[in-house]
C-alpha cells in the first residue's frame, strides 16, 4: 500500500490551522478509507520560524492525532526553503508526497485526483487554477505577465502552477540532487523530467489571516526565477550594446558627414541625454551581472538551506526500533 504524506509550510499561521488541519485530516481519512494511501499515511507541518502561536498549534494536533507531525525550523528561511525542508524530510517516510500551502486556497479535494494519476504511473501531479476569478485586475495582468516573461527568458515551467503538486518518492531522490540555494521550486520540478500530469481545480479565498506574499515578494520571486534559471538578460545586455555601438557607428558617420557638409549644429542636450543613457545602461549592467555573481558567492559556500530545531517524525523511527 502507498504511504502518502501531505507537507504544509507554515509561518504565522495560527488563525487558519485550525480549519486547515480539519480539511486535511477529512481528505486524508476520505483516502485511507477508498483503500488508495495506506494508513499509516501523514500530515506534516514545517513551522517556518513562526513569531505567533502556531507551533503551540502543531504541537497540539500532534497530540490529538497519531497522523500529525510537526518540523520545527530554527528560523524563518523563507517559503521555499521551509517547503524544501518539508519535502525532502517526508521524502524518508512516504512513497508520495502532496505540499499545499496552510492557507487551503487550492482546492484539497482534488488531492485523490493526483493520487489516482500518481497509481497510473505519474511521478509529478501539477496542481493548476482553472481561471484568476478571484484575483484583482493587477494580479490578473502581472501573473499573466510573470509567465509571459518566464517563456521569454526560455524558463520551463506550468502556466498557473504555484507549488501545489505531488511528488512520488523516485522524483523527490532525483530533486534531492539539486543543491542550489537559490531555490525556485516552479522552475526546478519541471527539469526533472520524470511522467507528469495536471490536474485543474478553482481557488478559493483564504479562510483566515493574511497572504504573506506581499506585491514586493512576488517580484523578489519572479527575479529570483529569472536569474536562478537563465542566462538570458546577460544576453539581452549584450545585445543592447551591440545596438549602441551599432547605433554609436550610425552617428559618428552622420558627424562626420555634417563637418565635411559645414551643417554642424552646436547643442549639448543630445550630448547629454546620450551620457546619461549610456551611463544608466552601464549601471544596470554592472547591477545584474553583480546579481549573477552574489548568486555564485553564495551557492559556492555551500552552506545548509535551514536548521531542523525539532523533527516529531523521528518519533516512528524510534517505535519502529
Amino acid at each position: 500500500m502507498n504511504k502518502l504524506c501531505i507537507v504544509v509550510p507554515c509561518y504565522n499561521e495560527e488563525q487558519a490551522l485550525l480549519y486547515t488541519n480539519a480539511e486535511l485530516i477529512n481528505i486524508m481519512n476520505r483516502l485511507v478509507k477508498s483503500g488508495k494511501v495506506d494508513k499509516t499515511s501523514f500530515i506534516l507541518y514545517v513551522d517556518d520560524g513562526s513569531k505567533d502561536g502556531t507551533w503551540n498549534l502543531i504541537c497540539n494536533f500532534r497530540k490529538q492525532s497519531a497522523m500529525i507531525f510537526g518540523l520545527k525550523l530554527a528560523r524563518n528561511t523563507g517559503h521555499q526553503n521551509a517547503l524544501t525542508a518539508g519535502l525532502l524530510t517526508a521524502m524518508n517516510y512516504a512513497d508520495m508526497v502532496i505540499s499545499i500551502d496552510a492557507d487551503l486556497q487550492d482546492d484539497v479535494s482534488v488531492m485523490e485526483e493526483m493520487v489516482d494519476l500518481y497509481l497510473r504511473g505519474n511521478d509529478i501531479v501539477y496542481g493548476v487554477r482553472n481561471r484568476r476569478d478571484t484575483d484583482t485586475l493587477f494580479k490578473k495582468f502581472s501573473a499573466l505577465g510573470f509567465y509571459r516573461l518566464m517563456q521569454l527568458m526560455k524558463i520551463k515551467i506550468v502556466y498557473n502552477h504555484a507549488d501545489y503538486r505531488l511528488m512520488s518518492k523516485r522524483a523527490l531522490l532525483q530533486f534531492s540532487l539539486y543543491k542550489e540555494r537559490n531555490l525556485f521550486l516552479r522552475g526546478i520540478v519541471p527539469l526533472i523530467g520524470y511522467p507528469s500530469a495536471t490536474v485543474m481545480y478553482d481557488r478559493k479565498s483564504r479562510v483566515a489571516g493574511r497572504s504573506k506574499y506581499s506585491l514586493g515578494k512576488m517580484f523578489s520571486m519572479a527575479f529570483e526565477g529569472i536569474t536562478s534559471f537563465s542566462i538570458q538578460p546577460i544576453q539581452m545586455i549584450t545585445d543592447l550594446g551591440l545596438g549602441i555601438v551599432l547605433f554609436s557607428i550610425c552617428a559618428a558617420i552622420y558627424a562626420f558627414y555634417s563637418y565635411i557638409t559645414g551643417k554642424v549644429v552646436a547643442g549639448w542636450t543630445s550630448t547629454i541625454l546620450s551620457i546619461w543613457f549610456i551611463g544608466g545602461v552601464q549601471l544596470l549592467s554592472v547591477g545584474l551581472i553583480g546579481t549573477y555573481i552574489g548568486k555564485i558567492y553564495v551557492e559556492v559556500k555551500e552552506r545548509p538551506r535551514y536548521a531542523i530545531e525539532v523533527n516529531h517524525l523521528t518519533e516512528i523511527r524510534h517505535e519502529q526500533s
